[in-house]
């Protein structure tokens, strides 16, 4: 090997770079003193350039035009500073057919320009190329091709429109290289290009950090694009972009756009801050994303338009500030195993002509609606889980398909769980919608549904709601706990409804309104003040139904059946059926089912529910009292058992205490404890408020109230904020009919429900004093006293070991100082406020963790002091 070298001084040393390379034959090394060369180089020969002082101790810097221009193969340029002095033009020309390597250089002002032949004579060798290509054979030999380029530990920075440009069929490999401070795009490639990128680094670009057009490909791993000025990634035409363990944050527009007919693939990738959407395609782009997350984008989180294609498995989105999934146009969706968190407007939305799939995905925290269809789109939605919102999911689309919901959930939402618009349609199959704010179903005039199996409990209005005109096939539901109806049809509805159990609703559990025409076979309805409640003209049709442990009845109950049981009824889908002759089912007679009614669920001792509420934290004056309560009611119990007259004892009670010390957490207990004493029958909590109980117009509270009260039958009615039944000031308030109708229900039942009336201290006695009836029932008050700063402390500690988190030292001595400066206002809430501070440490520290390559459980488990908000 020959070496040839550039001096200063010394005998046989050249004084020029230029004479040097002059001089070298193919293959020989130019070893260059330390020092500033004003002078362009062009490699014409195959030839290394190293340093002889170390990195950085050779400065290139000719007055005008490139610093090097490279024409032949293997060439390697080690350690050199190459400055230029316009940032516009190129600093670095590889051309066709020659290849460079740059290894610990630094490039300030321009870029470097790879050339490939226009006609693409390694198209089809670039199109195979895989990201782990080292490209060692092109850069001996690159005849065959474009320019190819080698960069490892290099730096190029301070250029205008872009600091790499691939053209033609030119090929790039990239290697622990930072592109800084561009005026315009990090990385352009186009043509059939080709840039294998690893540990790349771009930032401080004006617009996007990198950009793939025509058919150029680009593959990344572990890459790190930050704050460009327009996309993260850009990728047109007909080009590919493969990105794995990447991160894309701070861009000011999209972190990755896709359009035209281009495509991208991005496996276990980070998508976070970006001004606009996070992901987004148009036009006929396809975007496959997998084991990603996509967190804190301005608008969308993903967004697909046009005719685009997106692919989403086990991804996720945060906090998006528009909606987290957004399909419109014609787009197509396909999404698998997908986390929704914390929307500023829907969880999905689909919209237009989009078709979207969804499968075993969760939405939590949006702000309107979880899954939102409207216009000709159509979802299909098998195993999702959506949580709170305004609304679960909301169908007003016209396709010709109706939307279709498969074993799904919607918990929580402050209105419906299934909201079906005017003339839209769906079907459920297996769907359950629990703890609704409004009704759990509702189908607007004309709409459609089709329900089978699942069921709606806890909805604070209706269970379903069925609009003027709307029609329904409903079969196997189960409608458990509805705040109104379970089931309210309005005016001129028809449909069938076969085999559902309606309990325990406040109002009627049928509702019927004018000239509607349904037929409902096999049901059965439990629990109830009233069965059915008829509006003029409606024609409902009865077959083979019952109304059990009904206190009003149109329907036959048990007692009004013949002797001999009638013929078994086909087995109803939520059923388990019983086998007589092979391969014909049958059900239990009816009498049978009646008798079954809803298991009984396993005895507790009272020794464990005594545990139970010593477990609780904080409390001791109420553990005392419910204690001594307990204690007292076991005597009065052997008193009776030995023949002995009974002392009078008031199970009754007042709960005297701010918001979150415990109440209702206490009354439950108290009803099951009651229950293990053999005092109620149930033990169950029915909790009401005062528009549970208060009508809206004159005659309508003393039914209400009624239907309240008898849903505690055999446990507990627990009226929270018991006081807004006697406002302050004011004379004439249906408050004051609940109240008397309250008093003479707990004297007809006074050994079959317990009332527990709940609010603030100071409100109480207010309430206690409004009626006589009332303060000679309650006689007992017990004070629920604000937790300490400790006992809160306690109380996160509880919530994460139940959920399985651990504090730190530092965590937990930072808690305490934190909980201590919480202002004991009006807004303290207590054990809700520990309770919302837990679930903000855990969101914290879910984001501190996703940014970690590979956490361990215990990093999983683990909060320390930083995720305190």
């Amino acid at each position: 090997m020959t070496v040839i070298r550039v001096a200063a001084k010394g005998r046989g040393a050249h004084r020029t770079i230029t004479a040097a390379l002059a001089a070298a034959p193919a293959g020989a090394v130019v070893s260059i003193e330390p020092g500033q060369y004003p002078e362009p180089l062009g490699l014409t020969r195959r030839v290394v350039l190293e340093t002889e002082g170390g990195v950085g101790s050779v400065v290139v810097c000719p007055p005008a035009g490139p610093a090097v221009t490279v024409t032949a193969p293997g060439c390697v340029l080690t350690g050199l500073v190459l400055r230029g002095t316009d940032p516009a033009e190129p600093l670095v020309r590889v051309e066709d057919a020659a290849a460079l390597t740059l290894e610990e250089c630094e490039l300030n002002g321009g870029r470097i320009e790879v050339v490939g032949s226009a006609t693409g004579s390694s198209a089809v060798a670039n199109a195979s190329l895989a990201p782990d290509a080292d490209l060692a054979a092109e850069l001996a030999d690159p005849v065959n091709g474009g320019g190819v380029l080698l960069l490892r530990r290099t730096m190029l920075g301070n250029a205008r429109n872009t600091a790499l440009h691939l053209t033609g069929d030119a090929r790039a490999r990239v290697e622990d290289t930072l592109i800084e401070e561009v005026d315009g795009i990090g990385a352009v490639l186009s043509g059939t290009a080709v840039l294998l990128a690893e540990r790349l680094r771009v930032r401080g670009v004006s617009g996007s950090a990198l950009r793939v057009r025509g058919q150029a490909r680009l593959l990344a791993l572990d890459c790190a694009l930050t704050g460009a000025g327009r996309n993260g990634l850009l990728v047109q035409d007909d080009a590919e972009a493969v990105l794995a363990q990447c991160r894309i944050e701070g861009a000011a527009r999209s972190g990755v756009r896709l359009s035209h007919a281009a495509r991208a693939e991005l496996v276990d990738c980070r998508v976070t801050e970006s001004g606009g959407n996070g992901v987004e395609a148009t036009d006929a782009a396809r975007l496959t994303a997998r084991g990603c997350q996509i967190a804190t984008p301005g608008g969308h989180g993903v967004l697909a338009v046009g005719s685009a294609t997106v692919l989403l498995d086990e991804t996720t989105v945060d906090h998006a500030g528009g909606t987290a999934l957004h399909f419109g146009g014609h787009a197509v969706a396909m999404i698998s195993g997908g986390r929704v968190r914390l929307s500023g407007d829907h969880g999905m939305a689909a919209v237009d002509g989009a078709q979207v799939e969804m499968a075993h995905s969760t939405l939590d925290g949006f702000r309107t609606c979880g899954v939102h269809i409207e216009g000709e789109a159509r979802a299909v939605l098998d195993a999702v889980r959506v949580t709170g919102g305004e609304t679960g999911v909301r169908i007003r689309s016209t396709a010709e398909r109706p939307a279709e919901l498969r074993d799904c959930t919607a918990l929580g939402q402050r209105r419906s769980g299934v909201e079906i618009g005017t003339d839209s349609a769906a079907v459920l199959r297996g769907t359950r919608i629990a703890e609704a704010g409004a009704a759990g179903v509702t189908v607007d005039a004309g709409g459609h549904l089709m329900m089978t199996g699942g069921g709606v409990s806890g909805a604070a209005g209706s269970g379903l709601v069925l609009g003027r005109g709307a029609t329904a096939e409903v079969s196997g539901v189960r409608v458990d706990g509805s705040g109104k109806n379970a089931i309210l049809v309005g005016d001129l509805v028809s449909g069938t409804f076969d085999h559902c159990d309606l309990t325990s609703s406040a109002f009627p559990a049928l509702h019927i309104g004018k000239s509607s025409k349904v037929r409902f076979r096999g049901c059965r309805v439990f629990d109830c003040g009233q069965d059915v409640g008829l509006a003029d003209g409606a024609e409902p049709v009865f077959e083979d139904c019952a109304a059990i442990r009904v206190r009003t009845a149109v329907l036959p109950t048990l007692t009004d059946r013949p002797a001999t049981p009638p013929p078994p009824r086909p087995t109803a889908p939520f059923e388990p059926s019983t086998t007589n002759t092979p391969g014909h089912p049958t059900a239990p007679a009816e009498a049978e089912l009646w008798q079954q009614g809803e298991p009984e669920p396993e005895p507790e001792t009272l020794e464990d529910l005594l545990a139970e509420l010593g477990e609780l934290v904080g409390l001791d004056t109420v553990k005392r009292d419910v204690g001594g309560m307990v204690k007292l009611m076991q005597t009065v119990r052997l008193r009776e058992q030995a023949g002995l007259p009974a002392p009078p004892l008031s199970r009754h009670l007042v709960f005297a205490g701010n918001p979150g010390t415990g109440k209702t957490t206490v009354a439950r207990l108290y009803g099951r404890l009651l229950k293990a004493l053999g005092l109620l029958t149930r033990g169950h909590l029915v909790e009401v408020d005062r528009s549970a109980l208060v009508g809206e117009y004159v005659g309508h509270t003393g039914p209400k109230t009624t239907e309240a009260f008898l849903r505690a039958r055999g446990g507990v009615l627990f009226i929270d904020e018991a006081y807004a039944l006697v406002p302050a000031g004011a004379a004439n308030d249906f408050g004051t009919e609940a109240i008397a109708t309250l008093v003479k229900l707990m004297e007809d039942h006074r050994d079959e429900v317990v009332v527990i009336a709940a609010g603030y201290p100071d409100d109480m006695n207010r309430f206690v004093g409004s009626n006589p009836g009332l303060s000679s029932r309650f006689t007992r008050s017990l004070t629920f006293a604000d937790y300490s700063s400790a006992e809160l402390v306690s109380i996160v500690e509880h919530h994460a070991q139940r959920h399985q988190y651990e504090l730190t030292t530092a965590a937990r001595k930072a808690l305490a100082e934190y909980v201590e400066r919480i202002p004991r206002n009006a807004q303290f809430g207590n054990g809700r406020t520990a309770r919302q501070l837990f679930q903000h440490m855990t969101e914290r520290q879910a984001l501190r963790v996703s940014e970690l390559t590979a956490p361990d459980s215990a990093q999983l488990m683990q909060l320390d002091e930083q995720d305190l908000p």
